[in-house]
């Protein structure tokens, strides 16, 4: 591994003296710009691209993921990814085989370092992840995991998002990882949204814009780039833009009110870069262009009307909202003309290498505007503390990641968001010994990164350590006829029946499910394990819980507010709106019971 001293040299003796939110100093930014100007044209190009590589080694990944390296990239690992592209940041994704495990991570993050800085004027990697917690986790266990950012919005607590921003930054910087896709900035007005939901902190758009910016403060204050993300905002649309092509109607002023403050809170507070949302804003920009290739909104919103000239990243350019209108050649060179800094994960990174090139060749990007870009972003990798100490090795893993104090921070965090909205009786809190036979049935969808198992076995595990004998039987997401007959027979011997629901809607089975083991007598108490709409399609439940996420954080602590060893602080950051009447409010922001 070269030496500190060897670093410094192949970065031209940069130390930055650069403080988090402040300005360049003039003299560090002569240095920067000169670094620029001694590159070449290909390594420029490299500078603003995030890729994708697969492997949990720089050098040395599985077979498989070779494979795939040569498949999508045209190499072999991400040693060879750094020799031919010089790219300035990767991206680490659980299905990349990325992220194994906390010490692994460590060694790929150097193993990355030291193959960009054996290169000729080589550069340290901007490695980043999507670490929202909650349901988009990309490095699980045993990293702490946080409740996700709607718990924290039904927690209401800025000390708790800013002390999840510094835990969770303390771990990711001691792992390699130095630039974070969190937190959302979006106000999700929308129940109908597929793709934020619960990520985002509430539909409200000043509570959201208290938390993005606590957040934000403590990822700074752990030496992390937190990413505001999707700007101009995702939060009111029925489209994922992963499949297709968000529309957002919001007049100009409703902009200006609803979607903006988020980001100009995160913007106050010192964000180091804000993501673009592949979504098209007709009142913001009427030529047709998502939000990532469009000028006005880039440039002439985000740059100079709130004042952002921090580094700004595209979201992925593989998702259909960017790929609509334009080719692969295409977008890649339009974001850049828009005022994008960083193009993350092109699907074909060869294209979008090359299609960049050859526009700045024939005059289409000048050379100055790419330089302006590698300029943003060298800035923040001094900032980061990467031209100093690119290397994190083994040490301080063991003594940060999943640190006995940060799992104890989460689940205090965890408490204070559980939203109890329906106590009939009151059932809850339930007894050991009142209710001693428990069963734990329900939905058990795909596990994000912080979960040990299904939710109904981890919610059973947490109730049988709090004192009962609980039971789980997983009936999924759409129990069958014989699935429900048998949850209610199993029903016939348990004291209370706890219901994990997800995203109920109207032909939902998991309604039938719920009614029909209400219909045997047995307190039943529903927790909705995502979205907190589920109790305006589930009235027989006699109480009702929501955590936001599965994750096991949030789960253990449903389980203890359902044994009473905590009261149910949380209150809704998001309206529930009536089944029958959407247009009526069941339950506002701000509901929620205690005891």
């Amino acid at each position: 591994m070269p030496s500190r001293r060897t670093v410094l040299a192949a970065t031209a003796g940069l130390t930055s003296a650069l403080t988090a939110g402040a300005p360049p100093a003039h003299a560090d930014d002569r240095r920067l710009r000169a670094l620029v100007s001694r590159m070449t044209l290909e390594e420029k190009v490299g500078q603003v691209f995030v890729s994708r590589v697969y492997g949990h080694s720089a050098t040395a990944p599985d077979q498989a993921d070779v494979d795939a390296n040569l498949a999508e990239l045209g190499v072999r690992t991400a040693a060879e990814l750094l020799a031919r592209y010089r790219v300035g940041g990767i991206i680490y994704f659980t299905w990349a085989h990325n992220t194994r495990d906390p010490q692994q991570i460590a060694d790929l993050s150097d193993g990355i370092q030291r193959a960009s800085l054996q290169q000729p004027r080589g550069l340290p990697v901007l490695i980043s992840t999507d670490q929202e917690h909650g349901v988009v986790c990309r490095i699980g266990k045993p990293a702490t995991l946080f409740p996700g950012a709607m718990a924290l919005g039904a927690g209401g607590s800025r000390a708790d998002a800013t002390t999840l921003g510094r835990l969770a930054g303390r771990e990711l910087r001691a792992m390699g990882v130095r630039q974070n896709y969190s937190p959302v900035a979006d106000v999700n007005v929308n129940p109908a949204n597929p793709v934020i939901g619960v990520r985002s902190f509430g539909a409200d758009p000043g509570a959201v814009a208290d938390l993005v910016a606590a957040e934000v403060e403590g990822y700074r204050s752990a030496g992390v780039a937190a990413t505001a993300k999707h700007f101009p905002g995702h939060g009111d649309t029925a489209v994922d833009s992963h499949t297709g092509f968000p529309v957002i109607t919001h007049t100009r002023d409703v902009w200006e009110t609803l979607d903006a403050a988020p980001f100009r809170a995160a913007i106050a507070a010192g964000i180091d870069s804000v993501m673009t949302g592949h979504l098209l804003v007709p009142s913001l920009d009427d030529s047709g262009d998502p939000a990532t290739l469009s000028r006005p909104i880039v440039t002439g919103i985000l740059r100079e009307r709130l004042g952002f000239d921090g580094v700004v990243v595209t979201d992925a350019l593989g998702m259909a909202g960017v790929r609509t209108k334009y080719g692969d050649d295409r977008v890649p060179v339009l974001a850049l003309k828009a005022g994008v800094d960083q193009l993350l994960d092109p699907p074909l990174l060869d294209v979008a290498w090359n299609a960049v090139l050859k526009a700045v060749q024939t005059g289409e990007l000048t050379e100055a505007r790419l330089a302006e870009s590698v300029l943003r972003i060298l800035r923040l990798k001094a900032k980061l503390g990467l031209l100093d100490e690119p290397y994190v090795g083994q040490a301080r893993v063991g003594r940060t990641v999943g640190a006995r104090d940060h799992l104890a921070q989460a689940d205090r965090i965890a408490d204070r968001t559980t939203t109890l909205l329906v106590n009939e009786g009151p059932v809850l809190p339930l007894s050991p010994r009142a209710h001693p036979r428990l069963l734990v049935v329900g939905a058990d969808p795909a596990s994000p990164s912080g979960t040990t198992g299904p939710p109904t076995g981890v919610l059973a595990a947490a109730l049988t350590e709090l004192g009962f004998t609980a039971t789980a039987l997983s009936t999924g997401l759409t129990p069958s006829a014989a699935t429900i007959a048998q949850a209610v027979t199993a029903a016939g011997t348990a004291d209370a029946v706890v219901v994990g629901t997800y995203n109920v809607t109207a032909a939902s089975p998991q309604r039938t499910l719920v009614d029909q083991l209400a219909a045997t007598g047995r307190p039943v108490i529903a927790v909705a394990i995502r979205n907190p709409y589920d109790v305006a399609r589930l009235p027989s439940a006699k109480a009702h819980l929501a955590t936001y996420s599965w994750t096991d954080v949030e789960l253990r602590a449903a389980a203890r507010v359902i044994a009473g060893a905590v009261a149910p602080h949380g209150k809704l950051p998001v309206p529930v709106q009536r089944a029958d009447d959407p247009t009526g409010v069941l339950y506002p922001i701000g509901h929620g019971l205690t005891y």
